[in-house]
């Protein structure tokens, strides 16, 4: 009996330019016709946002389909199935948002973990699909993120980066779950002050051999009651918080340059490369060396598919 075959996607990888929040693809090249019944999906390393000035045709998001025509953007996460479809014969004009949300987010909040990973999973919560008039405050951004990365007038990326965090705020009040789920996973904000000096001590000094007296001397408390606290507020150890910060670190040596892994396990804090391959897979359920070559985090459904491996458009 012959095995099924899966069915083709393609994964579309976009780099947000350095020191700038987001990508922004707009102007003539977009103004097209992008495809007539396209029988595959695909997926990105970042957030989508997609605005339609006009035209008209079919969003595809997951395994809904639905009408679109000017007037309409949408909210797509990273790593979330999805295509446009044109109408036959016809010309659409889009403009497309990139942002890295994890990057973003993190950097916004690198003294709070917990209120970064919060605000990551509620943004990447849910794709969306809507007319302007039914969220003119979100419509209106996104098109204020265009022209400014249009026009680049003076101060631009400044402006940029304060639409940005206002915009993902939105659409994190947007996704917002029901009362008693976001109750029950409220952290006791006294808790987390408490550690933030053990948190911004960790940041700092990732690269450095790290004691756990230290963190509870710069917290001014006892190790016993930093354990505690750390792993109620964090859910997870102050060790498993160290490594998860120099893993981060070492993703971004991996994602922009060509030096050797065991030059960054070393760069990253991990005194031996074994130690830094076992909490890397630990982590990201990857080796660095898939990590880096291969399509990332994309989810576990994802691998039902036939990937094809395409850098953007």
């Amino acid at each position: 009996m012959s095995r099924k075959k899966k069915p083709r996607m393609e994964y579309r990888y976009y780099e947000v330019p350095e020191k700038c929040p987001v990508l922004v693809l707009q102007g003539e090249k977009w103004l097209q016709n992008y495809g007539y019944q396209i029988d595959y999906l695909h997926f990105h390393n970042l957030m989508e946002i997609g605005f339609c000035y006009y035209g008209e045709g079919t969003i595809v998001l997951e395994d809904e389909e639905l009408p679109y025509h000017g007037g309409m953007f949408t909210v797509v996460p990273k790593n979330f199935p999805h295509t446009t479809n044109s109408k036959e014969n016809s010309v659409c004009s889009w403009a497309w948002v990139f942002v890295d949300v994890e990057g973003f987010i993190t950097e916004l909040y690198k003294g709070n973990m917990r209120m970064a990973q919060k605000l990551i999973a509620r943004i990447n919560q849910k794709a969306h699909f809507v007319k302007n008039e039914e969220r003119p405050e979100v419509a209106e951004m996104i098109k204020l993120i265009i022209k400014c990365m249009g026009e680049k007038r003076e101060f631009y990326l400044e402006e940029v980066k304060g639409l940005t965090r206002a915009l993902l705020m939105q659409i994190a009040r947007w996704n917002e779950r029901d009362e008693k789920q976001e109750k029950n996973s409220i952290v006791d904000d006294a808790s987390i002050a408490l550690i933030l000096p053990a948190l911004d001590y960790i940041g700092e000094n990732y690269k450095e051999i790290l004691r756990i007296e230290e963190l509870a001397e710069v917290c001014h408390i006892s190790e016993t009651h930093l354990r505690r606290i750390f792993q109620e507020s964090m859910r997870m150890t102050p060790v498993e918080y160290i490594n998860w910060v120099r893993i981060r670190a070492a993703c971004k040596e991996l994602r922009k340059t060509n030096i050797s892994v065991n030059e960054i396990a070393m760069r990253s804090g991990f005194t031996t490369i074994s130690t830094f391959n076992r909490n890397f897979r630990r982590i990201l359920g990857v080796s660095p060396q898939q990590w880096r070559s291969a399509p990332e985090h994309y989810e576990r459904k994802l691998l039902n598919f036939d990937i094809k491996t395409q850098e953007g458009w």
